[in-house]
């Protein structure tokens, strides 16, 4: 199925892959479903290396961070780059047979603290291999990665993993994709067996079977054999490839032809078809294996090539002229104007600041100058590279549809579009979810106090859904992120690499207020001390918002009462006082503002006073407008068995959790809830003692929703007489 091929020079002057022969692709899925043993198989067998790592052993490629090998889990997405020939003489695999390709490979996070990680990643990635669990199905992170590809409209294949596990079962994984993800699933291999049994694959496509010999697992590879399909297992390939055209011919006219006047339908004019439809994103290939078992990795890595678009495959990419409405197409096309995103940047402890990019068009040397349409700069490229998970190799050129990192680059974030000065264009940025959680962090001595300061505006950098900010009543310094184990990792980062100890008080949560009827208000700063004074008055209306709307604040004086110049201050005060927080502290969401009236003076009359009439009119009205806090709600997965669901449910329920479903999986209880936020603190070690450490869960953010009266009392207590706790 598949040749070792080295890597070729990584320093050529000239494009050795071209477009039609690169793919970039991601690897995504639930935490634990086996993603970063699936990259690592898929390493070894493309020839990049010589040694199956292990993540139980912490000795893995992408997983290259020491807190990602200490716990056995994917921090920080990681790029590597691999190259896969098809073997001719199989006969299986016509349309690439032969040909190697380059694969750019971005193994992603699966927690869902991490889910930056996932959202930048999907927004440069052409194609995506989702990986599900075969005993577990789908689960409420592969929902999560599943809307980020639909989201930057990645097409992907499905790999059920894990079949080797016991209750492992294909058809249920299947079912629970079309029922949970509304995908347009169909199987492109079947399993030959399951559970301990499982020991190979039928490719439908071409009717054959692929059985893997019986080896030892931490062997460096099992042999493979492609032989005819085992009798007792004929009909339901044969029924399964039937389903699979008919599935195909509903939305393929090509195939849908030859169904009709019922002539054979040859495997490359399927398979044909099937990446067709794959590319435009309205049918999922899907296939099985075990990563771990090393079964079923060359078939997928084959799909990957066959089925999965390459840069020319998928629309080109689109952009805004900057300042304007007027879209900007940008080709797929080495020869045309130099156009890149920047969807990463990471400080490495030896290369310094590295900004990971994706080329759009265009090709880009050591040496060149590039454009920042953002910052309205330019800059000198001095160093490229390729990452191999931890390890990193000079280049001297890119091409279009490469990603590859560049050293050096000074302010610059992540979304920022790079391109030739003569090219302006911004490209859209990924977009990240707000933080949840806030805690102050203070460095144990003073001498840690700038290296911390330099640590955490570093981190910020890096990661688009941590924060840190300074209390201004307090002077504390607060850090906020999209979880406990997320400022966990923060913290631990600090002190391993920029050396700082830091102390941290408990976790606050990052309550919104918003409000449940229209207001006016009126806002008045009138100062005399002699001399020119300040005078400042505005009149707003408020309103609430449609829920997930956002803030909407428009601009309806007529007749001048306030003149033009003004206007903006007035804004800017809304905005203010909106960010600050008018009930509790916390950040204002989901309202509409109109400015409506005002008055000004010939001379005390500045911007500096309209500002101020702004704040105190929104918080004027905000008061009148019945005010309410509201609390993150986590939608969270419990997976038990079956002699502990009570004493989870119960724990749920004390939890102020409801649960949506419950539901049996293969001897286990699958428990379905939404919890606040407030009530998950120390959660996980809960869960271990109450099932004797045999229960599972995951959680991710669902939603905002009102916080009781009882509790908000005791918050706005808490608010008044902390406020280092607001965020």
């Amino acid at each position: 199925m598949a040749d070792n091929e080295k890597p070729k020079s990584v320093n050529a002057s000239h494009r050795e892959y071209t477009l039609e022969r690169t793919r970039n692709i991601g690897i995504a899925a639930h935490i634990d479903a086996g993603k970063t043993t699936t990259t690592e198989r898929i390493l070894f067998y493309t020839g990049l290396i010589h040694k199956i790592g292990d993540v139980d052993d912490g000795n893995t490629v992408t997983d290259w961070m020491e807190q990602e090998r200490e716990r056995g889990i994917t921090i920080t997405s990681a790029a590597v780059t691999c190259f896969w020939t098809q073997k001719k003489e199989e006969g299986l695999y016509k349309s690439f047979a032969g040909v190697s390709h380059r694969v750019n490979i971005i193994d992603t996070p699966g927690h869902v603290d991490f889910t930056a990680e996932v959202e930048r990643s999907m927004r440069v990635l052409d194609g995506a291999v989702a990986v599900f669990c075969g005993v577990a199905g789908v689960q409420p992170q592969s929902e999560t990665v599943w809307r980020q590809a639909t989201k930057y409209k990645v097409p992907r294949i499905a790999f059920v993993n894990k079949m080797d596990r016991t209750g492992a079962n294909f058809e249920n994984a299947l079912n629970d994709m079309r029922k949970k993800l509304g995908a347009y699933a169909f199987p492109i291999y079947l399993p030959i067996g399951a559970e301990d049994k499982f020991e190979g694959v039928i490719d439908l496509v071409n009717q054959k079977a692929i059985v893997w010999g019986p080896g030892d697992v931490a062997a460096e590879g099992l042999k493979y054999e492609i032989c005819e399909i085992p009798d007792d297992h004929k009909e339901r390939a044969r029924a399964a490839l039937a389903e699979l055209i008919d599935a195909v011919s509903n939305k393929d006219d090509t195939i849908a032809e030859l169904v009709i006047e019922e002539k054979p339908i040859e495997p490359a004019v399927l398979k044909a078809a099937i990446r067709r439809l794959t590319c435009k994103i309205e049918l999922i290939p899907v296939l099985c294996g075990s990563a771990f078992k090393k079964k079923g990795v060359q078939p997928l890595i084959d799909s990957v090539i066959d089925y999965l678009p390459g840069p020319l495959d998928v629309p080109p990419a689109q952009g805004l002229e900057p300042g304007t409405d007027n879209v900007v197409t940008v080709e797929t096309d080495d020869h045309g104007k130099f156009c890149s995103l920047a969807f990463k940047l990471w400080t490495d402890p030896y290369a310094g600041k590295l900004v990971f990019f994706r080329v759009y068009s265009g090709q880009l040397k050591k040496g060149d100058t590039i454009y920042n349409p953002r910052t309205r700069k330019r800059e000198r490229v001095s160093r490229l590279m390729v990452i191999q998970g931890g390890e990193r190799k000079d280049i001297d050129q890119v091409f279009a549809g490469d990603i590859a990192a560049l050293v050096g680059l000074r302010n610059i974030t992540t979304g920022d579009t790079l391109c030739d000065e003569d090219f302006d264009v911004t490209l859209e940025p990924p977009t990240f979810p707000e933080p949840v959680i806030s805690m102050a962090v203070e460095p144990k001595t003073k001498a840690d106090r700038d290296k911390m300061s330099e640590g955490l505006q570093r981190l910020a950098e890096e990661d688009p859904t941590f924060r840190c900010f300074t209390n201004e009543e307090t002077g504390q310094l607060i850090i906020a992120g999209m979880g406990e184990l997320h400022l966990e990792i923060i913290r631990d980062r600090l002190f391993r690499e920029f050396k700082v100890e830091a102390s941290a008080g408990a976790p606050q949560i990052a309550y919104r207020e918003t409000i449940t009827k229209a207001a006016d208000g009126e806002g008045k700063f009138i100062r005399q001390s002699g001399g020119r004074g300040q005078y400042g008055h505005a009149c707003i209306q408020i309103q609430p918002n449609e829920k997930g709307k956002g803030i909407e604040i428009e601009n309806k004086i007529v007749g001048g009462t306030i003149p033009k110049e003004y206007i903006p201050a007035v804004i800017d005060g809304i905005e203010e006082a909106i960010k600050g927080g008018v009930y509790a502290g916390y950040q204002v969401i989901d309202l509409k503002a109109q400015v409506v009236d005002g008055s000004f003076h010939e001379v005390d009359s500045n911007e500096l006073a309209f500002k101020m009439a702004g704040i105190f009119a929104l918080k004027d009205a905000f008061k009148k407008a019945g005010p309410i806090l509201l609390e993150p709600i986590m939608k969270v997965e419990v997976t038990t068995p079956d002699e502990y669901q009570g004493d989870l449910l119960g724990d749920i329920n004390r939890r102020r959790g409801i649960i949506n479903g419950i539901e049996a999986k293969q001897g286990q209880t699958v428990l379905n809830a939404q919890v606040p936020l407030a009530e998950l603190f120390g959660y996980a070690t809960a869960i271990r003692s109450l099932s004797k450490g045999r229960a599972s869960y995951s959680m991710e953010p669902l939603t905002f929703e009102q916080v009781p009266n009882s509790i908000a009392e005791k918050i706005l207590d808490t608010a008044k007489s902390k406020p280092a706790a607001r965020s």
